[in-house]
């Protein structure tokens, strides 16, 4: 479930979104198959060092609106909530952390509005014109779900059989599956969820994958080992489309979700990125 917030009208929806604290903006940025809540470790920790946390559930996650067009997930719409949601709440600068589709978001909305962000954080999900690399083999294998996924309603048949049992497997028994099933188990919740693969990976990509101009704000990525479904690769090598101050740590034995496997060492490391 998401965090207490408010809704804010964004482009025609009625988007969720955590405002907390006073101080300097961070903006934090969810991936599939979270929600506002995937930040519940780190938002008291920002507040209590003195910084103002907003974290929207994305359009088609957490409490926010689904709609029901696979295009409305585009990027283009995306980017623009999140612009919309800081101009509503006369934000005119952030720092930006973005975790698994919510560090593609941040990559965009660092590359295409320089302007907004101070600092960037990725976690997990490296420049997308890495990620796209076709070089990358590894990659390729390990992205193999995003194919499944824009396959509509075959997807969503896989995912909730046999009690979620796939889905549970895939996800790799995370502790947070209970909460992830809860939230897509509400009608229109699981397709709305996977439209963002299917508004934003087609295999055209992997052949002429669309560029991004350079990111100008220091930008620190992080990864850890025990991610199943990004490479380091794709991480180290976003360093060659950041003109600003590069940073990049890895997490040992923690999954794709280190910001809640490891929350200690997580926030530690973002803390002192965000006040260096």
């Amino acid at each position: 479930m998401s965090l207490p917030g408010k809704k804010i009208a964004v482009n025609g929806l009625n988007l969720h979104v955590v405002d907390e604290g006073r101080g300097p903006v961070v903006l934090l940025l969810h991936g599939f198959p979270d929600s506002s809540s995937m930040w519940r470790h780190l938002i008291p920790v920002l507040v209590d060092q003195g910084f103002r946390v907003i974290a929207p559930d994305l359009r088609g996650f957490g409490e926010s609106d689904k709609p029901e067009e696979i295009k409305a997930y585009q990027f283009s719409n995306l980017t623009s909530d999140i612009v919309e949601i800081l101009n509503i709440l006369q934000i005119t600068r952030a720092h930006v952390i973005g975790h698994d589709w919510g560090a593609v978001l941040g990559w965009v909305l660092a590359a295409s509005c320089p302007e907004l962000v101070e600092r960037f954080a990725a976690l997990t999900v490296g420049h997308p014109n890495c990620f796209f690399n076709h070089q990358d083999l590894e990659q390729r294998r390990k992205s193999w779900y995003c194919h499944l996924f824009n396959w509509q309603g075959l997807a969503e048949e896989m995912l909730t059989r046999d009690n979620w049992s796939w889905f549970r497997h895939f996800m790799g028994n995370n502790p947070e599956f209970d909460r992830w099933r809860k939230d897509l188990s509400r009608p229109g919740a699981l397709t709305a969820a996977l439209n963002i693969y299917r508004a934003n990976i087609s295999p055209e990509q992997y052949v002429n994958p669309q560029s991004l101009p350079d990111i100008q704000a220091p930008t620190l990525g992080v990864w850890s080992d025990g991610d199943a479904y990004t490479t380091e690769l794709q991480m180290i090598n976003s360093k060659l489309h950041v003109k600003g101050p590069w940073r990049y740590e890895r997490f040992e034995g923690a999954s794709h979700w280190f910001p809640l496997d490891e929350p200690t060492r997580c926030n530690q490391l973002l803390l002192e990125f965000l006040t260096e």
